[in-house]
């Protein structure tokens, strides 16, 4: 009996050391889903407790199912696991057209963000819409920024020019460099608003409103740059500066069609001035003499700048009310051809001809050298005896009788009336 017992547990053994093995193999599956360990733990539990072998084995047929499904559910759950837990926010989607100087600014400073909605065909009207919704800064927030965009240089000068700097440093010298950007676009977003008026006064003098409002923002980068916080006055006073000098330089070299220098600009605007306020005081034109007087300079020096600040027309410029004519309609074209002298100038030349005809032909290719009557070219004495083979002294001769043959009455008459 103890014997037949002991073979009879022999199988029983064998199945229990299977199921551990498989149990054991299922097990890196298992550990995927730390949710889902529990029922496999459990399963691994209750094979050996059965003692029949058929038991046993009926047993480990639902427990491999069991785990085998766990094992295919195990890498969707993983995954839920992994972007539940594991996986960072996407980041916030900025709608179509929206326009941001600074978005990842540190401190509670207010963000520059706008965005463009019912935009129209007017890009002035969407340029102050949108630079309309920026916040305007105060003393304390000027004084702030212009601080942060100070350490940002400083920063740059830094990471430019030093050279053995420790990894944390250079990483905290980066970020000042970022942060006094921000605080520079921030600034500059602040006072678009200033452009916009100081730019408002320089219009119908050449350029666009757009191209001005362009070059005051050049003006304004520039005033950002070199405004300095610690002289205790606001930065739109300074800024103004900048801001008129990059207008009026701006005009003064694209306005006109003619570039005139700068220097000359200003003095064109200034006699301008004066004759505006001369026109005030006295009621009519002012006179070059009394120009000349409030000026310090001549008379004739007025009259020169004036005709300096002319502005050129266009010759197609429209005349009349229906503008069918041009400007250039009425400008006489002083190098065209006036038919009547043309047709004269033919005859002429025919006329010519035939006289030539009635002559010799070394006196005929003589006068057509010495005044150029075939190519337009006259010849020397000495290149028409090199032609001929003769002296200049004979050539000379030859000239001398020829024109008195013509100058007779009888070839003569024929030309007189070309010389009315």
């Amino acid at each position: 009996m103890a014997t037949r017992s002991k073979a009879t547990t022999a199988p029983d053994e064998a199945v229990t050391d299977d199921t551990a093995v498989e149990a054991e193999t299922t097990a890196p599956a298992a550990k995927k889903a730390p949710a889902k360990r529990a029922p496999a733990k459990k399963a691994t539990t209750k094979a050996p407790a059965k003692t029949a072998a058929a038991k046993k084995a009926a047993a480990a047929e639902p427990a491999d199912d069991e785990v085998d499904s766990e094992a295919a559910v195990d890498p969707a759950a993983a995954a839920d696991d992994a972007d539940g837990e594991g996986t960072k926010a996407a980041p916030e989607v900025l709608p179509t057209g929206a326009l941001v100087i600074s978005q990842d600014d540190d401190d509670e400073m207010p963000v520059y963000s706008t965005t463009i909605t019912g935009a129209t065909a007017d890009p002035v009207k969407d340029y102050l819409k949108q630079i309309g919704k920026v916040a305007l800064l105060n003393a304390a927030e000027e004084v702030e920024l212009a601080m942060r965009i100070e350490a940002g240089l400083f920063a740059d000068d830094k990471l430019a020019n030093s050279t053995g700097l420790s990894r944390e440093l250079e990483r905290e010298l980066r970020w000042v460099s970022r942060d006094g950007q921000r605080a520079k676009s921030h600034l500059l977003g602040a006072n678009l608003r200033l452009v916009v008026s100081l730019a408002k006064r320089y219009t119908g003098r050449g350029m666009q409103f757009l191209d001005l409002i362009q070059e005051g923002n050049l003006g304004l980068i520039r005033a950002v740059e070199k405004f300095d916080y610690t002289k205790g006055f606001k930065f739109s006073t300074y800024a103004t500066w900048w801001i008129r000098q990059a207008i009026t330089r701006a005009m003064a070299d694209q306005a006109r069609t003619i570039r005139i220098p700068v220097h000359m600009v200003e003095v064109i605007n200034k006699l301008a001035r004066v004759q505006r306020q001369m026109l005030q005081d006295l009621g009519r034109e002012p006179t070059p003499e009394e120009l000349s007087r409030e000026l310090d300079m001549t008379p004739e020096k007025v009259v020169e700048v004036q005709k300096y600040g002319r502005e050129p027309i266009s010759l197609h410029t429209p005349l009349g009310e229906d503008g069918d004519s041009e400007f250039g309609d009425l400008i006489e074209d002083t190098e065209a051809v006036v038919p009547a002298d043309a047709v004269g100038f033919t005859m002429l030349q025919k006329q010519l001809e035939s006289l030539l005809d009635s002559l010799s032909e070394r006196e005929a290719g003589v006068i057509r050298m010495r005044f150029g009557l075939g190519d337009g070219m006259p010849k020397t004495l000495d290149q028409i005896g090199d032609t001929f083979g003769v002296t200049r002294e004979r050539i000379r001769q030859i000239e001398s009788k020829t024109m008195a043959k013509l100058r007779h009455p009888s070839r003569s008459q024929s030309l007189r009336d070309y010389l009315e």
